[in-house]
C-alpha cells in the first residue's frame, strides 16, 4: 500500500500546467484514458455530475483554442492537440439529503475531482494539461453544440509537453495550512 501512495504523491508532484505542447499528435486510446478516469472520479451521493467533450478533431481544436486567447492571453493554445470539456450535468442526491440541500450542493466540488483525476490521468500517460481559466464560453457552445444554459466545469487543454522539465512548485509551506487537532 505504501508503494501506491508514494506513487500517487510523486504523480501529484510531476503534474504541472503546460503552456506549450509539441508537434506530436495526442492519441485517441490516451484520451479516452483521460476521461475514464475523470468518469471514476468520487462524487457526493455518487451523483457523477458530468459529461465529457473530448476535441480532438485539429480543425476544432484550432477554433477551441481561438476562444482560449481573449484579451490577448495563451497564444501557446495554438499547440494544444485535444481539448476535454467537463460539463455540469444534474445531479440526483438521495432522497434523504435532496430534502435538504439543493441537486448540485457538492457539483462543483465534484467537477473539480473529476478533472483533478483528468489531469493526474494525463501526467500518468506522459501528456502535459492546463485548466484554462480564460475563454469564450458562448463562442465554445456555438461550435460544440453545446446549449447555452450548460455550465462549464473545466476546458482542459492537452498534448506533448514541449519539453520534459519539471519546475519547483511555488506552494505555501506545509505547516502554514495545515492544523492537526
Amino acid at each position: 500500500m505504501e508503494e501506491y501512495m508514494s506513487d500517487f504523491l510523486n504523480l501529484c508532484k510531476m503534474r504541472q500546467s503546460c503552456r506549450g505542447f509539441s508537434e506530436q499528435p495526442v492519441e485517441h486510446d490516451k484520451l479516452v484514458q483521460c476521461v475514464e478516469a475523470g468518469r471514476l472520479a468520487h462524487s457526493g451521493c455518487n451523483a457523477q455530475p458530468w459529461s465529457f467533450i473530448v476535441v480532438e478533431s485539429p480543425d476544432i481544436v484550432g477554433q477551441v483554442a481561438q476562444c482560449g486567447q481573449q484579451l490577448k492571453q495563451n497564444a501557446w493554445l495554438e499547440t494544444t492537440k485535444a481539448f476535454i470539456i467537463i460539463l455540469e450535468e444534474h445531479a440526483v442526491l438521495s432522497p434523504v439529503i435532496s430534502c435538504f440541500l439543493d441537486s448540485q450542493y457538492y457539483a462543483k466540488g465534484d467537477l473539480g475531482a473529476a478533472t483533478a483525476y483528468v489531469c493526474l490521468e494525463a501526467t500518468a500517460q506522459g501528456l502535459g494539461s492546463t485548466i484554462i481559466g480564460l475563454y469564450d464560453r458562448k463562442k465554445i457552445c456555438e461550435l460544440l453544440q453545446i446549449p447555452i444554459e450548460k455550465q462549464f466545469g473545466a476546458v482542459i487543454a492537452l498534448g506533448y509537453p514541449l519539453n520534459d522539465t519539471i519546475r519547483t512548485k511555488k506552494r505555501k509551506a506545509f505547516e502554514d495550512i495545515v492544523r492537526f487537532v
